[in-house]
């Protein structure tokens, strides 16, 4: 019975393998709404005015750049840069086995408070959160420390925000929280419910600026020279050799794909090369996602019929 049952679980796997070797196109969906959101959207675009058949696997920026780099995979939706910027120096500057679509959904990352938490311990930038008077009325999980949610596991974005707040000092005066954003703004709307108060990790497009009343904390403006990040993939050393005392440079959303599209499926390169979709859309996916908790591929097959000539200029 112990070798049927290992018997069977292999061929279940061999056939899950020849399922996905089946699909024509294959697009890697990391782990938030307005990356799944574009990923069925481009789905829906590419299987209605092309014929092809589409698969969408959830996995990580590393992996999605690793298997379009073999051609195992085939588009990543949505690349954050700077975030991202090893992985676009990688593969798309040196190896040149990922191409990418210049135009960019533009995006902003800050630390954000409700207003009435800013209101209440009088919260205006980055620096106040040293202060371990103000630091300690943040605390979150009842532990005596404030909290502070620095993003998802898994996010580069995560941890260039621990390096910032090395970089900042706040990282000595508040626990840095790595969870599910989901989790994460589950406690900001009970925070905001309670009249307790908040802080973390904010970004556009996102519909957290519609839901709630924030405020974006001030830093000193970005500085080029004072921004060094380096990721765990590149150093072992990421977090002591890394600096970051500044606000984030203006940050630029871009579909890639894999240099393998233009000789295997040149239609769909023509296509992703040609994509383009302002921040104000993106934020309307990522709200029907997010709160209308609409069903993903639904939402693309409404949006694809809604904006058609949009999305056949995609294909001219």
């Amino acid at each position: 019975m112990k070798r049927f049952t290992i018997y069977l679980a292999a061929m279940m796997a061999a056939m899950s393998m020849a399922s996905a070797q089946a699909k024509d196109i294959i697009i890697g969906v990391p782990n938030w709404d307005s990356v799944r959101a574009t990923a069925h959207i481009l789905a829906v675009a590419i299987e209605d005015n092309l014929g092809l058949q589409v698969e969408l696997q959830t996995s990580t920026n590393p992996v999605i750049f690793e298997a379009m780099d073999k051609g195992n995979m085939h588009i990543h939706p949505e690349v954050w840069l700077p975030n991202q910027q090893n992985l676009f120096d990688s593969f798309v500057m040196d190896k040149k086995s990922v191409k990418y679509n210049s135009n960019a959904v533009l995006s902003d990352q800050h630390i954000c408070a409700t207003r009435g938490t800013a209101q209440r311990l009088g919260l205006n930038s980055v620096s106040d959160l040293t202060d371990p008077t103000i630091a300690a009325q943040l605390d979150q999980d009842g532990d005596g420390q404030g909290d502070v949610w620095i993003g998802a596991p898994g996010w580069a974005s995560t941890k260039i925000e621990r390096i910032r707040a090395k970089s900042y000092g706040y990282d000595q005066t508040l626990d840095l929280k790595e969870m599910d954003e989901t989790l994460a703004l589950g406690q900001v709307a009970n925070a905001i419910s309670a009249k307790d108060n908040i802080v973390f990790y904010c970004y556009t497009p996102h519909h957290m600026f519609t839901l709630y009343d924030l405020v974006v904390l001030k830093e000193p403006a970005y500085d080029a020279s004072k921004w060094v990040i380096k990721q765990p993939t590149d150093d072992p050393n990421w977090l002591a050799n890394s600096s970051a005392p500044t606000a984030w440079d203006a940050t630029r959303l871009h579909i890639h794909y894999s240099a393998s599209l233009e000789s295997s499926h040149p239609a769909v390169a023509a296509m992703l090369a040609s994509v383009k979709l302002e921040t104000a859309q993106v934020n309307e996916m990522v709200y029907a996602l997010s709160v209308e908790r609409m069903d993903a591929r639904a939402f693309a097959k409404g949006w694809v019929a809604k904006n058609a000539s949009l999305v056949d200029s995609w294909f001219r």
